[in-house]
Protein backbone atom coordinates (compact mmCIF):
# COMPACT_ATOMS: atom_id res chain seq x y z
CA UNK A 1 0.00 0.00 0.00
CA UNK A 2 1.83 3.26 -0.91
CA UNK A 3 2.15 5.63 2.12
CA UNK A 4 -0.39 8.68 2.07
CA UNK A 5 1.75 11.87 1.97
CA UNK A 6 0.94 15.76 2.49
CA UNK A 7 1.96 19.00 2.03
CA UNK A 8 1.98 22.36 3.78
CA UNK A 9 -0.30 24.77 1.62
CA UNK A 10 -0.33 28.46 2.51
CA UNK A 11 -3.93 29.81 3.02
CA UNK A 12 -3.25 33.00 1.75
CA UNK A 13 -1.51 32.95 -1.36
CA UNK A 14 -1.25 29.01 -1.85
CA UNK A 15 2.33 28.44 -2.13
CA UNK A 16 3.37 24.85 -0.81
CA UNK A 17 6.30 23.68 1.14
CA UNK A 18 7.43 20.14 2.99
CA UNK A 19 7.42 21.22 6.24
CA UNK A 20 5.32 23.55 8.68
CA UNK A 21 5.65 27.23 9.57
CA UNK A 22 4.32 29.66 11.69
CA UNK A 23 5.53 32.38 8.87
CA UNK A 24 4.66 31.79 4.68
CA UNK A 25 7.70 32.60 3.16
CA UNK A 26 6.54 33.63 -0.19
CA UNK A 27 3.32 36.08 1.28
CA UNK A 28 4.76 36.78 4.77
CA UNK A 29 1.89 35.92 6.75
CA UNK A 30 1.51 34.32 10.06
CA UNK A 31 -0.21 31.32 11.04
CA UNK A 32 -1.76 30.55 7.37
CA UNK A 33 0.19 27.23 7.04
CA UNK A 34 -2.32 23.92 6.84
CA UNK A 35 -1.39 20.94 6.39
CA UNK A 36 -2.84 18.95 2.92
CA UNK A 37 -3.04 15.82 1.71
CA UNK A 38 -1.73 14.75 -1.34
CA UNK A 39 -4.00 12.75 -2.91
CA UNK A 40 -6.91 13.11 -5.66
CA UNK A 41 -5.05 16.20 -7.95
CA UNK A 42 -1.37 14.91 -8.60
CA UNK A 43 -0.37 11.79 -9.91
CA UNK A 44 1.28 9.23 -7.26
CA UNK A 45 4.86 7.61 -8.18
CA UNK A 46 3.25 4.49 -9.53
CA UNK A 47 0.57 5.36 -11.07
CA UNK A 48 0.72 4.96 -15.58
CA UNK A 49 0.55 8.37 -17.20
CA UNK A 50 -2.17 8.39 -19.47
CA UNK A 51 -1.87 8.50 -23.35
CA UNK A 52 -3.40 11.44 -25.04
CA UNK A 53 -5.55 12.05 -27.59
CA UNK A 54 -4.24 14.26 -31.04
CA UNK A 55 -5.96 17.96 -30.54
CA UNK A 56 -6.80 19.36 -34.32
CA UNK A 57 -4.76 22.14 -35.01
CA UNK A 58 -6.08 25.33 -36.99
CA UNK A 59 -4.56 28.37 -38.42
CA UNK A 60 -5.24 32.10 -36.93
CA UNK A 61 -7.09 33.09 -39.91
CA UNK A 62 -10.71 31.83 -39.95
CA UNK A 63 -14.20 32.78 -39.45
CA UNK A 64 -14.92 34.01 -36.31
CA UNK A 65 -18.25 34.70 -34.26
CA UNK A 66 -18.67 36.71 -31.37
CA UNK A 67 -19.62 34.95 -27.91
CA UNK A 68 -23.45 35.20 -27.62
CA UNK A 69 -24.49 37.13 -24.51
CA UNK A 70 -27.14 37.10 -21.84
CA UNK A 71 -28.66 40.76 -21.38
CA UNK A 72 -29.56 41.27 -17.17
CA UNK A 73 -31.51 44.89 -17.77
CA UNK A 74 -29.18 45.82 -15.40
CA UNK A 75 -27.16 49.24 -17.24
CA UNK A 76 -24.28 49.59 -14.97
CA UNK A 77 -23.86 45.25 -14.39
CA UNK A 78 -23.75 44.73 -18.65
CA UNK A 79 -21.11 47.91 -18.91
CA UNK A 80 -19.35 46.42 -16.75
CA UNK A 81 -18.97 42.94 -18.01
CA UNK A 82 -19.08 44.62 -21.29
CA UNK A 83 -22.73 43.90 -22.93
CA UNK A 84 -24.16 40.64 -20.53
CA UNK A 85 -23.12 37.18 -19.56
CA UNK A 86 -21.38 35.80 -21.55
CA UNK A 87 -22.69 32.07 -22.23
CA UNK A 88 -19.95 29.38 -20.93
CA UNK A 89 -18.31 32.03 -18.78
CA UNK A 90 -17.15 32.03 -15.65
CA UNK A 91 -17.08 35.26 -13.79
CA UNK A 92 -15.74 35.90 -9.90
CA UNK A 93 -17.55 38.28 -7.79
CA UNK A 94 -15.47 39.57 -4.95
CA UNK A 95 -16.09 42.46 -2.43
CA UNK A 96 -16.24 43.23 1.43
CA UNK A 97 -18.69 42.00 3.59
CA UNK A 98 -21.90 43.82 3.48
CA UNK A 99 -21.49 45.70 0.39
CA UNK A 100 -24.28 44.53 -1.84
CA UNK A 101 -22.99 41.16 -3.77
CA UNK A 102 -25.70 38.97 -2.85
CA UNK A 103 -28.05 41.87 -3.36
CA UNK A 104 -27.07 42.69 -6.84
CA UNK A 105 -26.24 39.27 -7.68
CA UNK A 106 -30.06 38.78 -6.58
CA UNK A 107 -31.20 41.18 -8.70
CA UNK A 108 -29.58 40.41 -12.07
CA UNK A 109 -31.12 36.54 -11.28
CA UNK A 110 -34.40 37.68 -11.09
CA UNK A 111 -33.76 40.44 -14.32
CA UNK A 112 -32.60 37.14 -16.23
CA UNK A 113 -35.16 35.02 -15.71
CA UNK A 114 -37.93 37.70 -16.06
CA UNK A 115 -36.49 37.72 -19.68
CA UNK A 116 -37.25 34.12 -20.14
CA UNK A 117 -33.78 32.43 -19.09
CA UNK A 118 -33.26 29.76 -16.58
CA UNK A 119 -31.57 31.27 -13.92
CA UNK A 120 -30.39 28.62 -10.72
CA UNK A 121 -29.24 30.42 -7.33
CA UNK A 122 -27.00 28.43 -5.27
CA UNK A 123 -26.24 30.01 -1.66
CA UNK A 124 -23.61 27.93 0.47
CA UNK A 125 -23.98 30.48 3.31
CA UNK A 126 -27.67 31.28 3.91
CA UNK A 127 -30.70 29.06 4.17
CA UNK A 128 -33.37 29.11 1.43
CA UNK A 129 -35.71 31.26 4.19
CA UNK A 130 -33.03 33.85 4.28
CA UNK A 131 -32.82 34.47 0.36
CA UNK A 132 -36.60 34.46 0.11
CA UNK A 133 -36.62 37.55 3.04
CA UNK A 134 -34.26 39.17 0.88
CA UNK A 135 -36.08 38.55 -2.36
CA UNK A 136 -39.18 39.94 -0.65
CA UNK A 137 -37.69 43.06 0.57
CA UNK A 138 -36.32 43.70 -2.90
CA UNK A 139 -39.77 43.40 -4.41
CA UNK A 140 -38.13 39.82 -6.63
CA UNK A 141 -40.12 37.40 -4.89
CA UNK A 142 -42.69 36.72 -7.84
CA UNK A 143 -39.30 36.05 -10.37
CA UNK A 144 -38.88 32.41 -11.80
CA UNK A 145 -35.35 32.00 -9.75
CA UNK A 146 -34.18 27.99 -9.10
CA UNK A 147 -33.25 28.15 -5.33
CA UNK A 148 -30.91 25.46 -3.65
CA UNK A 149 -28.73 25.99 -1.04
CA UNK A 150 -25.84 23.02 -1.15
CA UNK A 151 -22.01 23.23 -0.71
CA UNK A 152 -20.65 19.85 -1.82
CA UNK A 153 -19.45 20.59 -6.00
CA UNK A 154 -20.96 16.90 -7.09
CA UNK A 155 -24.18 17.66 -5.72
CA UNK A 156 -24.74 21.13 -7.00
CA UNK A 157 -23.10 19.30 -10.57
CA UNK A 158 -25.64 16.71 -10.10
CA UNK A 159 -28.59 19.05 -9.90
CA UNK A 160 -28.09 21.09 -12.81
CA UNK A 161 -27.43 18.47 -14.78
CA UNK A 162 -31.03 16.80 -13.65
CA UNK A 163 -33.32 19.39 -15.00
CA UNK A 164 -33.33 21.76 -17.92
CA UNK A 165 -30.06 23.44 -18.74
CA UNK A 166 -29.38 26.78 -17.41
CA UNK A 167 -28.47 30.01 -18.71
CA UNK A 168 -26.96 31.55 -15.97
CA UNK A 169 -25.83 30.22 -12.55
CA UNK A 170 -25.06 32.06 -9.09
CA UNK A 171 -22.73 30.53 -6.73
CA UNK A 172 -22.75 32.03 -3.48
CA UNK A 173 -19.88 31.58 -2.09
CA UNK A 174 -16.99 29.44 -3.99
CA UNK A 175 -15.01 29.65 -0.67
CA UNK A 176 -18.45 27.79 0.68
CA UNK A 177 -17.93 24.81 -1.71
CA UNK A 178 -15.98 21.42 -1.64
CA UNK A 179 -15.54 18.06 -3.23
CA UNK A 180 -15.11 14.98 -2.64
CA UNK A 181 -12.32 14.48 -5.39
CA UNK A 182 -9.88 16.49 -2.78
CA UNK A 183 -9.01 15.39 1.07
CA UNK A 184 -8.51 18.63 2.38
CA UNK A 185 -11.23 20.50 4.49
CA UNK A 186 -13.40 22.68 2.75
CA UNK A 187 -12.05 26.28 2.42
CA UNK A 188 -8.87 25.24 2.30
CA UNK A 189 -6.73 26.30 -0.95
CA UNK A 190 -6.46 22.98 -2.48
CA UNK A 191 -10.58 22.54 -2.02
CA UNK A 192 -11.16 26.07 -3.77
CA UNK A 193 -9.01 25.58 -6.84
CA UNK A 194 -10.41 22.25 -7.02
CA UNK A 195 -14.29 23.27 -6.82
CA UNK A 196 -13.54 26.46 -8.92
CA UNK A 197 -11.45 23.92 -11.89
CA UNK A 198 -14.58 21.84 -11.52
CA UNK A 199 -17.03 24.88 -12.25
CA UNK A 200 -15.07 26.18 -14.62
CA UNK A 201 -15.34 22.84 -16.46
CA UNK A 202 -19.17 22.38 -16.52
CA UNK A 203 -18.90 26.04 -17.78
CA UNK A 204 -16.88 25.53 -20.46
CA UNK A 205 -18.95 22.29 -21.43
CA UNK A 206 -22.79 23.51 -20.86
CA UNK A 207 -22.55 26.97 -22.05
CA UNK A 208 -24.30 28.19 -19.17
CA UNK A 209 -23.06 31.46 -17.53
CA UNK A 210 -21.57 30.87 -14.38
CA UNK A 211 -21.01 33.61 -11.70
CA UNK A 212 -18.84 33.13 -8.70
CA UNK A 213 -19.00 35.29 -5.26
CA UNK A 214 -15.25 35.08 -3.74
CA UNK A 215 -14.92 36.64 -0.12
CA UNK A 216 -11.79 39.10 0.18
CA UNK A 217 -8.86 39.51 2.27
CA UNK A 218 -8.52 42.50 4.67
CA UNK A 219 -6.13 43.70 1.58
CA UNK A 220 -8.94 44.02 -0.34
CA UNK A 221 -7.70 40.91 -2.32
CA UNK A 222 -10.17 37.76 -3.20
CA UNK A 223 -9.50 35.04 -0.76
CA UNK A 224 -7.30 32.22 -1.78
CA UNK A 225 -4.76 31.23 -4.35
CA UNK A 226 -4.40 33.93 -7.18
CA UNK A 227 -4.73 30.44 -9.71
CA UNK A 228 -8.50 30.72 -9.56
CA UNK A 229 -8.50 34.11 -10.74
CA UNK A 230 -6.73 33.23 -13.50
CA UNK A 231 -9.24 29.85 -14.24
CA UNK A 232 -12.23 32.29 -14.62
CA UNK A 233 -13.06 34.78 -17.55
CA UNK A 234 -13.49 37.80 -15.69
CA UNK A 235 -12.83 39.26 -12.10
CA UNK A 236 -14.80 41.83 -10.93
CA UNK A 237 -14.58 43.76 -7.59
CA UNK A 238 -17.33 45.92 -5.90
CA UNK A 239 -16.04 48.85 -3.95
CA UNK A 240 -17.92 50.90 -1.44
CA UNK A 241 -17.17 52.71 2.46
CA UNK A 242 -19.56 52.11 4.72
CA UNK A 243 -19.87 55.51 5.29
CA UNK A 244 -21.19 56.22 1.51
CA UNK A 245 -24.12 54.66 0.00
CA UNK A 246 -22.30 54.61 -3.27
CA UNK A 247 -21.27 51.32 -4.27
CA UNK A 248 -18.66 50.42 -7.76
CA UNK A 249 -18.51 47.64 -9.38
CA UNK A 250 -15.58 47.66 -11.49
CA UNK A 251 -13.86 45.25 -13.92
CA UNK A 252 -10.20 44.63 -13.43
CA UNK A 253 -10.08 41.15 -15.73
CA UNK A 254 -12.13 40.18 -18.38
CA UNK A 255 -11.53 38.07 -21.61
CA UNK A 256 -15.06 39.77 -23.23
CA UNK A 257 -14.65 43.32 -22.69
CA UNK A 258 -12.85 45.90 -20.95
CA UNK A 259 -11.01 45.97 -17.77
CA UNK A 260 -11.61 50.24 -17.03
CA UNK A 261 -15.00 50.30 -17.03
CA UNK A 262 -17.12 51.04 -13.59
CA UNK A 263 -20.40 50.73 -12.81
CA UNK A 264 -22.08 53.10 -10.09
CA UNK A 265 -24.73 52.27 -7.53
CA UNK A 266 -26.75 54.13 -4.46
CA UNK A 267 -27.39 51.32 -1.91
CA UNK A 268 -31.09 52.23 -1.29
CA UNK A 269 -33.64 50.12 1.37
CA UNK A 270 -35.51 48.57 -1.87
CA UNK A 271 -31.53 47.49 -3.09
CA UNK A 272 -29.09 48.70 -5.44
CA UNK A 273 -30.36 51.52 -7.37
CA UNK A 274 -28.34 52.52 -10.87
CA UNK A 275 -26.62 55.91 -11.21
CA UNK A 276 -27.40 57.07 -14.44
CA UNK A 277 -25.16 60.12 -14.13
CA UNK A 278 -22.38 59.39 -11.24
CA UNK A 279 -21.11 63.20 -12.00
CA UNK A 280 -24.03 65.10 -10.90
CA UNK A 281 -24.04 62.36 -7.89
CA UNK A 282 -20.37 62.57 -6.41
CA UNK A 283 -20.98 67.17 -7.26
CA UNK A 284 -24.25 66.98 -5.13
CA UNK A 285 -22.65 68.71 -1.70
CA UNK A 286 -19.99 70.33 -2.76
CA UNK A 287 -19.28 73.57 -1.38
CA UNK A 288 -17.65 75.75 -3.54
CA UNK A 289 -16.91 78.57 -1.61
CA UNK A 290 -13.95 76.72 0.28
CA UNK A 291 -10.75 77.09 -0.65
CA UNK A 292 -9.14 73.53 -1.35
CA UNK A 293 -11.27 71.92 -3.47
CA UNK A 294 -10.97 71.04 -7.20
CA UNK A 295 -13.39 69.34 -9.81
CA UNK A 296 -11.41 66.94 -11.76
CA UNK A 297 -12.88 65.99 -14.60
CA UNK A 298 -11.88 62.18 -15.50
CA UNK A 299 -12.30 59.33 -17.68
CA UNK A 300 -13.21 55.64 -16.57
CA UNK A 301 -13.44 53.39 -18.94
CA UNK A 302 -15.52 55.56 -21.77
CA UNK A 303 -17.16 57.30 -19.22
CA UNK A 304 -16.67 60.95 -18.29
CA UNK A 305 -16.97 61.51 -14.82
CA UNK A 306 -16.40 64.43 -12.96
CA UNK A 307 -15.28 64.33 -9.29
CA UNK A 308 -14.04 66.69 -6.24
CA UNK A 309 -11.16 66.81 -5.05
CA UNK A 310 -10.39 68.03 -1.31
CA UNK A 311 -7.08 68.64 0.19
CA UNK A 312 -6.65 70.33 3.74
CA UNK A 313 -2.93 72.24 4.23
CA UNK A 314 -2.37 73.12 7.81
CA UNK A 315 1.36 73.47 9.66
CA UNK A 316 2.43 70.49 11.61
CA UNK A 317 3.38 70.20 15.57
CA UNK A 318 5.19 67.37 14.51
CA UNK A 319 8.95 66.90 13.43
CA UNK A 320 7.62 64.80 10.31
CA UNK A 321 4.60 66.05 8.56
CA UNK A 322 1.69 63.70 8.37
CA UNK A 323 0.93 62.61 4.53
CA UNK A 324 -2.53 61.33 4.64
CA UNK A 325 -4.57 60.27 1.85
CA UNK A 326 -7.78 58.55 1.35
CA UNK A 327 -8.97 57.76 -2.88
CA UNK A 328 -6.12 58.30 -4.40
CA UNK A 329 -2.13 57.15 -4.66
CA UNK A 330 0.04 58.30 -2.07
CA UNK A 331 2.75 57.99 -3.97
CA UNK A 332 1.35 60.03 -6.69
CA UNK A 333 0.77 62.89 -3.97
CA UNK A 334 4.68 62.74 -2.98
CA UNK A 335 5.12 63.26 -6.30
CA UNK A 336 3.21 66.46 -6.98
CA UNK A 337 4.02 68.07 -3.82
CA UNK A 338 7.78 67.53 -4.68
CA UNK A 339 6.96 69.16 -7.99
CA UNK A 340 5.43 72.06 -6.28
CA UNK A 341 8.49 72.89 -4.16
CA UNK A 342 11.33 71.98 -6.56
CA UNK A 343 9.77 73.31 -9.74
CA UNK A 344 7.41 76.40 -8.65
CA UNK A 345 8.96 76.92 -5.13
CA UNK A 346 5.80 76.32 -3.12
CA UNK A 347 6.74 74.94 0.45
CA UNK A 348 5.36 72.39 2.37
CA UNK A 349 8.16 70.94 4.42
CA UNK A 350 6.30 71.78 7.79
CA UNK A 351 3.18 71.55 6.73
CA UNK A 352 0.62 68.62 7.22
CA UNK A 353 -1.48 67.13 3.86
CA UNK A 354 -4.96 65.58 3.87
CA UNK A 355 -5.86 64.84 0.38
CA UNK A 356 -9.61 63.18 -0.24
CA UNK A 357 -11.63 62.18 -2.91
CA UNK A 358 -15.44 62.87 -2.32
CA UNK A 359 -18.27 60.11 -2.55
CA UNK A 360 -15.61 57.48 -1.61
CA UNK A 361 -14.60 57.12 -5.48
CA UNK A 362 -11.01 55.67 -5.93
CA UNK A 363 -9.22 57.36 -8.89
CA UNK A 364 -6.42 55.74 -10.53
CA UNK A 365 -5.53 58.14 -13.64
CA UNK A 366 -3.18 60.40 -13.89
CA UNK A 367 -4.72 63.23 -15.39
CA UNK A 368 -5.65 64.16 -11.54
CA UNK A 369 -2.26 65.63 -11.40
CA UNK A 370 -3.05 69.18 -12.40
CA UNK A 371 -6.59 68.96 -9.83
CA UNK A 372 -4.49 67.89 -7.05
CA UNK A 373 -1.99 70.60 -7.72
CA UNK A 374 -4.51 73.58 -7.85
CA UNK A 375 -6.37 72.16 -4.64
CA UNK A 376 -2.96 71.87 -2.69
CA UNK A 377 -1.83 75.53 -3.96
CA UNK A 378 -5.94 76.60 -2.89
CA UNK A 379 -5.65 75.13 0.83
CA UNK A 380 -1.78 76.34 1.00
CA UNK A 381 -2.80 80.32 -0.14
CA UNK A 382 -6.18 80.35 1.79
CA UNK A 383 -7.33 81.40 -2.06
CA UNK A 384 -10.94 79.63 -3.17
CA UNK A 385 -10.83 78.28 -6.69
CA UNK A 386 -13.15 79.45 -9.57
CA UNK A 387 -16.76 77.74 -9.03
CA UNK A 388 -16.98 77.16 -12.21
CA UNK A 389 -13.90 75.51 -13.38
CA UNK A 390 -12.61 72.06 -13.79
CA UNK A 391 -8.98 70.67 -14.04
CA UNK A 392 -7.32 68.16 -15.74
CA UNK A 393 -4.03 67.09 -16.80
CA UNK A 394 -0.36 64.80 -15.94
CA UNK A 395 2.51 66.59 -14.33
CA UNK A 396 5.71 65.72 -15.47
CA UNK A 397 9.06 65.53 -13.00
CA UNK A 398 10.11 68.48 -14.80
CA UNK A 399 6.88 70.41 -14.01
CA UNK A 400 5.54 70.28 -17.69
CA UNK A 401 2.12 69.86 -18.31
CA UNK A 402 1.29 66.68 -20.07
CA UNK A 403 -2.12 66.33 -22.32
CA UNK A 404 -4.25 63.24 -21.52
CA UNK A 405 -6.52 61.17 -23.68
CA UNK A 406 -10.23 62.14 -24.51
CA UNK A 407 -9.91 65.69 -23.64
CA UNK A 408 -13.08 66.03 -25.65
CA UNK A 409 -15.09 63.52 -23.75
CA UNK A 410 -14.16 65.68 -20.34
CA UNK A 411 -15.04 69.16 -21.61
CA UNK A 412 -18.55 68.08 -22.99
CA UNK A 413 -19.26 66.12 -19.58
CA UNK A 414 -18.05 69.63 -17.90
CA UNK A 415 -20.16 71.75 -20.20
CA UNK A 416 -23.47 69.56 -19.58
CA UNK A 417 -22.85 69.98 -15.68
CA UNK A 418 -22.61 73.97 -16.17
CA UNK A 419 -18.84 74.33 -15.75
CA UNK A 420 -18.28 77.17 -18.19
CA UNK A 421 -14.01 76.88 -18.18
CA UNK A 422 -11.25 74.21 -18.06
CA UNK A 423 -7.78 74.44 -17.18
CA UNK A 424 -5.68 71.65 -18.83
CA UNK A 425 -2.40 71.19 -21.09
CA UNK A 426 -1.54 73.46 -23.42
CA UNK A 427 -2.43 71.22 -26.49
CA UNK A 428 -5.99 70.88 -25.54
CA UNK A 429 -6.63 74.48 -25.31
CA UNK A 430 -5.45 74.73 -29.11
CA UNK A 431 -7.60 72.10 -30.12
CA UNK A 432 -10.75 73.36 -28.39
CA UNK A 433 -9.89 76.84 -29.33
CA UNK A 434 -9.78 80.00 -27.23
CA UNK A 435 -12.09 80.95 -24.58
CA UNK A 436 -13.50 77.70 -22.76
CA UNK A 437 -10.41 76.20 -22.14
CA UNK A 438 -7.11 78.04 -20.25
CA UNK A 439 -4.13 75.96 -21.89
CA UNK A 440 -0.99 75.76 -19.72
CA UNK A 441 2.93 74.72 -20.21
CA UNK A 442 4.13 74.18 -16.86
CA UNK A 443 3.16 74.29 -13.23
CA UNK A 444 4.58 77.22 -12.68
CA UNK A 445 1.71 79.08 -14.67
CA UNK A 446 -0.46 77.12 -12.79
CA UNK A 447 0.60 78.41 -9.30
CA UNK A 448 0.91 81.94 -10.68
CA UNK A 449 -2.66 82.40 -12.07
CA UNK A 450 -4.12 81.00 -8.39
CA UNK A 451 -2.31 83.27 -6.48
CA UNK A 452 -3.45 86.34 -8.91
CA UNK A 453 -7.23 84.91 -8.49
CA UNK A 454 -7.40 84.28 -12.46
CA UNK A 455 -7.55 81.28 -14.51
CA UNK A 456 -8.18 83.45 -17.60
Amino acid sequence: MARRTSSYVCQACGAVSGRWAGRCESCGEWNTIVEEADGGIAAGPGRRPQKGRVVELVPLDGDTDEAPRIVSGIAELDRVTGGGFVTGSVLLVGGDPGIGKSTLLLQAAAAVAIAGHRVVYVSGEEAVAQVRLRAERLALAAAPVALATETSVEDVLATLAAGPPPALVIIDSVQTLWTESVDSAPGTVTQLRASAQLMVRYAKASGAAIVLVGHVTKDGQIAGPRVVEHLVDAVLYFEGDSGHQFRILRAVKNRFGPTDEIGVFEMTGAGLAEIANPSELFLGDRDAASPGAAVFAGIEGTRPLLVEIQALVTPSPLGTPRRAVIGWDPGRLAMVVAVLQARCGVRFADHDIYLNIAGGLKIGEPAADLAVAAALVSSLTGITLPADTVYFGEISLSGAIRPVPQANARLKEAAKLGFARAVAPRAVADEAGAGAVTGLDSLADLVARIAAGTTE
